[in-house]
């Protein structure tokens, strides 16, 4: 079998579940340029990018092997199955409450293309995958909820995903155990929206519950969330996170512009005040805490006094790392049939303009930096360097003649900057 995602890590989770099913009863995964019986296409949708990759890796799929079954799951499929039912290639489509069971619809699976895309909002509970965590060789990813109901005006996913659905507390703390005896130290907990984890629970039960219970887990050394909404920072949330040790000063908030009006067309349900208090709250709280966010530029009517407004904002907060995003338009949101569209050349400019100011502040930070020891979980080794990150997520690259220190937490001294992104660094100071 031959295996292909795209998109978030809530993704990456998933996949690595499914591929362990079909490990487990036989099948064996090859790389993409071998000849494959069977071929499997995890879709996103979250852009008009992410709809055109997924399409174009369907039609090259079988020109391998034309014999082959491709199935073809996820977002994409959820909210696009008229588009994807007009590809002949694809012989089964599963919805994101089907591709769960994906070895049932396979061995189901005659002549007839097989489809099966149930209303994802009729899911009222979260669904397990199996107790099979992705990896990435010294961090696992940890699927904590499922779902979306804040309805952002440009934003498909609440449809693909479905409402909220929280995964038990219990079982998410016997994942993280087990994966800690297989030595790994560090857990990154994801969802579609985990600051809306427990809302469903009969229970009073939240996020900030569930991190102080993951924070007692043995073997556990570094606790990272995923994008966080702004929202959910509040006085007593920063006052319980900041006394777990093990919590990553890294948190990266989905800020989506920093002009007021453009985030209530946007229906982001806070004011740049709001977002601003919710930083202060942090930089007060957590030393060192590393601060990054997504910005959309080219929103629907957003003027050249809008931007500048999200620009100045911006400077003032001084992000480690911006991801930009040009507005995509989605069918079937608010946001879609909003009047003054911005062009495209227009969105190209500002998204331009936004790197430039991040790799300019990522690499003064990275400069005041030089001289200091940090901490670094080492991940793997190239020709030359180790290569690594701290607990607030700054990237490392460091020299040793030392061995096998991967999956180890090392003190190193920072040496220089090389560019915006890499730190590097060199002379182990201790193990």
């Amino acid at each position: 079998m031959q295996y292909i995602h795209y998109g978030c890590k809530t993704n990456q989770y998933e996949s690595n579940a499914i591929i362990q099913k079909f490990i487990e009863n036989g099948y064996k995964l090859v790389d993409f340029d071998e000849k494959s019986d069977v071929y499997i296409v995890n879709t996103c949708t979250v852009t008009n990018i992410s709809d055109r990759k997924s399409r174009q890796i369907l039609r090259r799929a079988k020109q391998k092997n034309k014999d082959s079954i491709l199935i073809v799951i996820g977002c994409y499929v959820q909210v696009a199955r008229e588009k994807l039912e007009e590809i002949e290639e694809i012989d089964i489509l599963l919805g994101n409450n089907e591709k769960k069971d994906i070895l049932k619809y396979l061995e189901n699976y005659k002549k007839e293309r097989q489809e099966e895309i149930t209303d994802v909002m009729s899911q009222k509970e979260y669904v397990e995958f199996g107790s099979t965590t992705f990896t990435e060789k010294t961090r696992a990813v940890i699927k904590i909820q499922d779902g979306c109901d804040r309805f952002c005006s440009y934003c498909i996913i609440p449809y693909a995903r479905g409402r909220v659905r929280s995964r038990k507390l219990e079982e998410i703390q016997e994942e993280i155990a087990e994966i800690a005896k297989l030595g790994i130290k560090e857990v990154v907990l994801t969802g579609i929206h985990i600051a809306s984890y427990g809302k469903d629970f009969k229970e009073n039960i939240g996020l900030i519950d569930l991190l102080e219970k993951i924070n007692q887990i043995d073997g556990i050394e570094r606790i990272r969330l995923g994008s966080l909404e702004p929202k959910l920072i509040d006085e007593e949330f920063a006052e319980r996170l900041s006394k777990l040790n093990k919590i990553c000063p890294h948190f990266h908030l989905s800020l989506q512009s920093g002009c007021t009006e453009v985030l209530k067309r946007m229906n982001r349900r806070y004011s740049t005040e709001e977002f601003k208090t919710s930083v202060n709250l942090l930089r007060k709280k957590f030393k060192d805490v590393m601060l990054t966010a997504d910005v959309i530029v080219g929103f629907p009517g957003e003027t050249e006094e809008e931007f500048n407004e999200t620009f100045e904002f911006l400077k003032e907060i001084k992000f480690y790392k911006i991801h930009v995003f040009k507005y995509s338009k989605r069918e079937n949101t608010k946001a879609a049939d909003m009047p003054n569209q911005v062009l495209p050349e227009i969105k190209e400019e500002r998204s331009k303009k936004v790197i430039e100011l991040s790799n300019k502040i990522q690499n003064e930070y990275n400069i005041e930096q030089i001289g200091k020891i940090v901490k670094v979980l080492v991940e793997e080794k190239n020709e030359k360097y180790y290569k690594g990150h701290t607990a607030n997520y700054m990237c490392v690259m460091i020299e040793t003649e030392r061995e096998n220190i991967e999956n180890n937490i090392v003190e190193v001294r920072i040496k220089d900057s090389q560019n915006e992104t890499l730190l590097r660094r060199t002379n182990i100071e201790k193990m």
